[in-house]
């Protein structure tokens, strides 16, 4: 097993890191823009679908939240380090066959979704606030806001049997529904980098993998019968509301510099940033393998180019992404081999 890391250390340790969008026409957002064309893929995820107006929303990610609302009909889900060394969620949805009821518990938003969002074109960006230094940042991007400060009841509601701020809900469906109302613009999904296809060559078959931020640890373990990588939180697993566990077909563990920012929550705590633009390496994590991959995005208008250490595509498999970004090493945990079995056996 010793083995088996060495060779996925030794190969990205060797990677000489690649340097370095497309125009879109924008849609006036809502349900509306949904539907989907007989044999349509969604661009994020490659199921058949449809190809709506993207609406990102940020979801808490501490104990107190989970189980979360929705995140199992999300596209592509995010994971960031937030402060005190948490983590924090940034949703992406933009099919509107699979648009849940109810998406949440909704948080507030960070420094580093603005480059996360960027290369998804203007989305809708629902969120609960944001710290006042921050909000100016907010409305000079390429998003619309469509956060709880803006927008009434019932569309943002609270859960009574949560408590705050781990309770408030979003109802996605009807907040499209006023986007388009009130003639905000919110874009159509367009294509950010993601290649879907075989599974790259190159990869060393683990049963597990754990990936951590100074205060959360995610453990996420290939089930073969379900095609997923099955994700525990914090040591627990990690379930839906509806009782279902998480899991995606593809994990990419993308490793970033993480570093403080000009801002602070109300409680004196440095928000951290997570830089997602520029070039970098990380794991694809697809059938059971890790697979070495270099990452480059050139500014953060562009999508991020997923590639192999030998500079072929790096390709997804169909289905949820989750991309974790992280400023450490992931531990891998391999099969016991035959050999190994039969050694510690006639021990």
């Amino acid at each position: 097993m010793k083995s088996q890391l060495k060779v996925i250390s030794a190969l990205l340790a060797t990677v000489t890191v690649l340097t370095g969008c497309s125009t879109h026409k924008s849609s006036s957002g809502g349900g509306s823009g949904g539907g989907s064309n007989q044999g349509e893929r969604n661009l994020l995820t490659n199921l058949e679908g449809g190809n709506g107006p993207v609406l990102v929303v940020k979801i808490d990610d501490t104990t107190p939240a989970h189980p979360q609302i929705g995140l199992n009909k999300a596209d592509v889900v995010y994971i960031e380090q937030v402060e005190g060394g948490l983590s924090r969620i940034a949703a992406i949805f933009s099919d509107p066959t699979r648009l849940p009821t109810e998406i949440g518990p909704v948080r507030s938003a960070r420094i580093s979704d603005l480059d996360i969002l960027a290369q998804y074109g203007h989305v809708g960006f629902a969120f609960s606030g944001a710290q006042t230094k921050f909000y100016p940042l907010i409305d000079a991007a390429n998003l619309t806001n469509l956060s709880a400060d803006h927008i009434p009841a019932p569309i943002y509601t609270r859960d009574e049997s949560r408590f705050a701020p781990t309770n408030l809900i979003l109802h996605p469906q009807l907040l499209l529904d006023k986007a388009a109302a009130d003639g905000k613009q919110v874009d159509s999904v367009k294509s950010i980098g993601f290649t879907f296809g075989e599974i790259p060559a190159g990869g060393v078959p683990i049963s597990s993998v754990s990936f951590s931020w100074p205060a959360a640890r995610y453990i996420a373990t290939w089930s073969k019968s379900l095609g997923q990588w099955i994700y525990k939180f914090d040591g627990q697993p990690d379930l839906a509301a509806d009782g279902t566990r998480l899991g995606s077909p593809t994990l990419i563990i993308q490793k970033v510099s993480i570093t403080d920012s000009q801002f602070k929550d109300r409680h004196g705590g440095v928000t951290p940033f997570s830089a997602t633009v520029g070039s970098g390496t990380g794991y694809l994590l697809r059938e059971g393998q890790a697979i070495p991959i270099l990452w480059n995005r050139p500014s953060a208008e562009s999508g991020t180019t997923w590639t192999t250490t030998d500079g072929k595509s790096a390709n997804m498999g169909d289905g949820q992404i989750w991309i974790a970004l992280v400023g450490n090493d992931p531990v891998f945990k391999y099969p016991v081999s035959n050999s190994e079995t039969a050694t510690a056996a006639n021990k």
